[in-house]
This record gives structure tokens, C-alpha cells and sequence, in this order.
């Protein structure tokens, strides 16, 4: 019966057309949008993870408190020995330290002289290290608009748009205007090797790079830092592992009346992450149940507009002795086999753009010159493997369900009226 079915759907394009194509739309827009949104939401929670947060992020619970102030004089102390006993207790996460500081960007002329200032946001990372992921983690390589990366002590990285609006050339020293974690005023130099543009402007107003090492024996941060930032080696948020890592090291570590005691906070305990992260979890799921809810109306119309003209075929069947419900089951059949054409047509094709727009992506940085949230700038799909099944349900959910209403008329035929419209 299946093959007769195939048949007749294959041959009678007025009965299969329209639906398919409501189908394939339909399901189209359900996988591009989930991949979408889904890529759309990672870039940003990846993007928060790589440069602030880490997947988990260790701090002194007074330098949590006061964390957007950057209070480096609240930073961790002894910081190898608690890596170590990190990396042993915790050895499916990698380990990172850093420090950020912030102060005043002095450019000097020919004769020492102060001829631009400007304020620095600055970030030392493990940059010399050759086994350090930190460059690639925070994209540097790719955003570097002139120079190198630095190779030695005493070089460092500024932002591109500092450079430009300073005349700042490559070679050129550079003073940093800042204070140690013990409150002392320091104006350390440093080498130019190269500008940086991360194309977003929270990062690239006044930024700095340097090494975690320049960054130590600058601010009399040698054995310090102000978070160590906990990786999944997976690259993979997982925040359930995230949750039982935090509650596990606060419970050992952490102590409430002791406020240079060290706390740990997972990615999602940031506030708009948490929101951002809610909204890609829910983000498929309301999807799929918009379109089941949108397609089954329009494809309720369909069955019925279908079930007009093939009134008389039904008519006859049912003359001829055939049982209600074998109709209604053929009709089942024939939505299901027309919901699966259309569900893979649209699942292919939702795949096909996401895959695109995942290796493309669309710049949007002519829009967010002035944006202070850490966001990207450049939007892209992701492709996962739930995008090759999750059209299936809205599809075949739908025209089901848009086709058992429609044949629900089935029942409501009368033998008497039947008689009378033969007769006609």
C-alpha cells in the first residue's frame, strides 16, 4: 500500500505540490533559525568565556565583589601552588592565569617628552609560553593590523585605533602610568611590536596586550593574579561539570569570613550570561513549537482544500465498501510519507545556508561602532548535529496533524447523502 501511495503522490502533483512546498518552507525556516540563533548566542557566550569569564573563574572573594573595579590589590596570591593543585584536582580543565589593569597610555616624542596621552584597558596573558593556548583563545593572531606577536620581554600590543589617533609607529616606546597591587605608582616602558583590532570596541579602546610575565614584574605581581580562568579541554561549555567543579571548590577552599579566601564562579553565574545561555537552551524548543503550531493551521487549510476536491474520490471508496478508517489511515500515510519529502527538501536546504553563513558569517560592524557589550561583530550560523533531525518534528508533526483534522470530515459522511451525490 505504501508503493501505491508513493505512486499516486508522485503522479498527482495538485495534492502533493502545495503541501510539500508549505512543508520544505516551513521546516526551512525552523533549521536556519535554530542554527542561526544557536551560532548567533555561541559566539557570544564563547566570546565572554574566552576574554572575561573562562568556563569557570577563580578569584579572592573581596576581588569578586569589587571585580568591575579591576582591584588588582585584592588579587590571588601564591597563584602557581593553587594552578597545581588545580591541574590535580580538576585535570579535564586546563588553567590559565591573567591580570588586568588599567591606567594611563603615555606616548613620548624624540626628547622623552610627553606628547599623547590616553587611557589603557589592558590584559596580560601567557603569550611567550610556546605550550600557552592564550593567543589563539583570544583570537590575537588574526587581529593583529601591523607587526608581530610578541617574542621577547618588554613588547607588547596596542590597540590600532590608539596607534592611529597617536601616531604611534612600530619600535616606538611606550609608558603605562599605573599602579602595583600594593598601591604603589609605577610608569613601566615598554617596545611596540605590533596593533591589534578585535573589532569590538569595548576591547579595542586604549587596549594592551603584554605577557603575563611583563604584567608581574610591572605591578609587583610576580606570584599573583588577579583570576585564574578554568577551560574544558573539550572547548566545550558543559554546565552541569561547570556547577559540581564551583560547588566542590568552594566547599574545600572557600571560606565565608575570610574575604582573601579564593571562589570560584562558573559562566553561567554571570547575570547576562546566564540569560544569554537560557535563551540558546529554550531557543530551539520554541521554535519548533511556533512553526508545529503555524504549520498545522496552514496545512489544516490545505488538507481541507484538499479533502473538497478529492470529495467525490472519497465518496466512491466508501461506496465501494471501503472502511472509514482505512481512508483515514491512507490519508495519515500519505501526510506522513508528504511530511518527510518536504522534511528533508527543507532540512537540507536550512543545513546549506547555516553551513554557509557558519564559514562567512555577516559583518555587522558598521553598526556597532559605539557597542560597549562584549559581542561579536561578525554574526554566524552553527551548524549541529540536532539541525539534521529537529526539522523532522514541525514537519511531520504537522502535516499529520494538519491532515487527520482535514479527514476528520471523513466520518461525518452519510450513506444517504452519499447515495444522493452519485446519483448527481
Amino acid at each position: 500500500m505504501i508503493k501505491f501511495l508513493i505512486k499516486g503522490i508522485l503522479r498527482d502533483k495538485s495534492r502533493s505540490l502545495l503541501p510539500v512546498i508549505v512543508v520544505s518552507l516551513g521546516v526551512f525556516l525552523t533549521v536556519f533559525m535554530s542554527g542561526w540563533m544557536k551560532g548567533i548566542f555561541g559566539d557570544m557566550i564563547d566570546m565572554n568565556a574566552n576574554y572575561m569569564m573562562g568556563h569557570v573563574k577563580v578569584m579572592t572573594r573581596a576581588y569578586a565583589e569589587n571585580e568591575a573595579q579591576i582591584p588588582n590589590d585584592l588579587a590571588l596570591l601564591d597563584v602557581t601552588e593553587l594552578m597545581e593543585q588545580l591541574s590535580k584536582e580538576y585535570p579535564d580543565m586546563e588553567w590559565v592565569r591573567r591580570i588586568q589593569f588599567g591606567g594611563l597610555l603615555d606616548v613620548p616624542d624624540e626628547n622623552g617628552e610627553t606628547r599623547a596621552q590616553g587611557p589603557a584597558a589592558g590584559r596580560a596573558v601567557d603569550l611567550l609560553n610556546p605550550d600557552s593556548k592564550e593567543a589563539e583563545r583570544l583570537n590575537i593572531p588574526k587581529s593583529i593590523v601591523q607587526g608581530r606577536m610578541p617574542q621577547k620581554q618588554g613588547e607588547v600590543l596596542i590597540s590600532d585605533e590608539f596607534a592611529r589617533r597617536f601616531n604611534v609607529q612600530l619600535g616606538d616606546d611606550i609608558s603605562i602610568l599605573g599602579s602595583t597591587m600594593y598601591g604603589s605608582m609605577v610608569v613601566p616602558t615598554f617596545k611596540v611590536c605590533g596593533t591589534i583590532n578585535f573589532g569590538m570596541a569595548m576591547l579595542d579602546r586604549g587596549a594592551i596586550i603584554m605577557d603575563i610575565s611583563d604584567a608581574g614584574l610591572a605591578f609587583d605581581m610576580e606570584d599573583a593574579a588577579g583570576e585564574v580562568l578554568g577551560y574544558f579541554k573539550t572547548g566545550l561549555y558543559d554546565d552541569e561539570v561547570a556547577l559540581s567543579v564551583r560547588d566542590a571548590f568552594n566547599q574545600k577552599y572557600s571560606q565565608a569570613e575570610d574575604e582573601f579566601s579564593p571562589q570560584m564562579v562558573r559562566l553561567r553565574d554571570e547575570a547576562s550570561l546566564k540569560q544569554y545561555l537560557d535563551m540558546a537552551d529554550n531557543m530551539s524548543a520554541m521554535m519548533v513549537t511556533i512553526f508545529i503550531i503555524a504549520m498545522s493551521i496552514v496545512l489544516w487549510n490545505t488538507g481541507l482544500l484538499g479533502g473538497l476536491r478529492r470529495y467525490t474520490e472519497y465518496g466512491v471508496r466508501l461506496a465501494l465498501g471501503e472502511e472509514k478508517g482505512h481512508i483515514f489511515k491512507t490519508i495519515i500515510y500519505e501526510a506522513i510519507i508528504i511530511g518527510s519529502i518536504g522534511s528533508l527538501v527543507g532540512s537540507v536546504l536550512g543545513i546549506v545556508l547555516c553551513y554557509y553563513l557558519q564559514e562567512n558569517g555577516i559583518d555587522f560592524s558598521a553598526l556597532m561602532k559605539n557597542v560597549t557589550m562584549m559581542i561579536p561583530t561578525v554574526y554566524r550560523a552553527k551548524v549541529t548535529p540536532e539541525l539534521f533531525y529537529i526539522g523532522f518534528i514541525p514537519g511531520l508533526f504537522a502535516m499529520t496533524l494538519g491532515n487527520a483534522l482535514a479527514g476528520y470530515a471523513i466520518y461525518k459522511r452519510k450513506t444517504a447523502q452519499l447515495f444522493k451525490e452519485l446519483e448527481v
